[in-house]
């Protein structure tokens, strides 16, 4: 990872020679969305142009049939399209394939295995970009990281990953993937979030191990006040409860009595420290305002939101830089 990132600030400072060279010249990048996005796919068009490739941009059940990924089914309801063919074709066409995907939040310990991702993984031919899946956004904890070390140094930080109220229940992919990359770059990783509201026992358990091979560390808190003392960086994300997948009016109810104790608000950020004052604030956008954090937190000079949205521009860069070095 660390030698993506620097990768990435090179092309940020546009002195990388693989820009130059232009990886993707006569190549083309399937990008398969899912879900809706922003970031993600215009970053991802941008990429690949600026590599000099050509981004194909589909959207099943959209722009393109419905797409069936289970093995074995009768495909007699309404997807139009097995992976199995939709993949493989997509490989005759394309250098490498990006997938958005994202938890239906029906069956936890089904969608815990990314089974739709696999699922591309199993019938392709080339590289297989994760761009979002129900568990893992590797892109965005890369970009993040990036962040991280543009603002406050390569050195370690107290990096605290807060969870934050929202209408609706939101999947884990990005958290884990936050964690797992803190932990990776030998930071104080601090998890903050409500009883009831723990991420996959199995990565946590890997986010621990790796945090000390690293040699940083890793604690879960129930406790927002006390997470927030002392941190440099301040990372809030929203996610729902795996215990109430298939059941999002209990998880409603449940998160209802959070709302207002797990902001982050100016009194919050107070609390915290680094060597610009305050922790920078960072959240991986689209932000629910004055839900997950107040006007004055992100519009503040603490919040690094806009950059770290740019770097995943960079970082994407990098990533395809490395596959197809000429």
């Amino acid at each position: 990872m660390t030698q993506l990132i620097d990768s990435a600030l090179r092309f940020k400072q546009g002195v990388d020679e693989s820009e130059q060279s232009k990886p993707l010249a006569g190549k083309s990048v399937a990008l398969v969305f899912f879900n809706p996005s922003l970031r993600t796919r215009a970053s991802m068009q941008v990429g690949v142009y600026e590599l000099g490739g050509n981004p194909v941009v589909l959207e099943p059940g959209g722009s393109s049939w419905t797409i069936e990924h289970r093995d074995g089914v009768v495909m007699d309801g309404d997807k139009t399209e097995h992976v199995a063919e939709f993949v493989r074709v997509l490989a005759r066409y394309s250098a490498a394939i990006g997938v958005r995907t994202f938890a239906a939040l029906k069956n936890w310990e089904e969608e815990r295995t990314d089974p739709l991702l696999r699922a591309f993984a199993k019938y392709s031919t080339v590289p297989i970009i994760n761009l979002e899946s129900a568990m893992h956004h590797p892109c965005q904890a890369m970009a993040d990281m990036m962040t991280i070390r543009e603002e406050l140094g390569a050195e370690r930080k107290r990096v605290v990953l807060t969870w934050a109220w929202h209408p609706k229940p939101l999947p884990m992919a990005v958290p884990n993937s936050f964690a797992l990359a803190a932990a990776q770059m030998g930071h104080e990783v601090v998890i903050a979030h409500p009883s009831g509201y723990e991420l996959d026992h199995e990565l946590m358990a890997l986010v621990r191990k790796q945090a000390a091979e690293a040699r940083g560390s890793f604690e879960v808190t129930n406790d927002v006040d006390e997470a927030f003392d002392g941190a440099e960086v301040i990372y809030a994300k929203s996610w729902g409860a795996k215990q109430f997948y298939g059941a999002p009016e209990k998880d409603v109810a449940e998160r209802a009595q959070c709302r207002a104790k797990w902001i982050v608000d100016e009194e919050k950020m107070a609390r915290t420290t680094s060597s610009k004052g305050q922790a920078i604030f960072m959240h991986c956008l689209p932000v629910r305002r004055n839900v997950i954090v107040t006007d004055g937190v992100i519009d503040s000079p603490a919040s690094v939101v806009i950059d770290e949205a740019e770097n995943r521009l960079h970082v994407q860069k990098a990533i395809m830089a490395s596959l197809f070095k000429r």
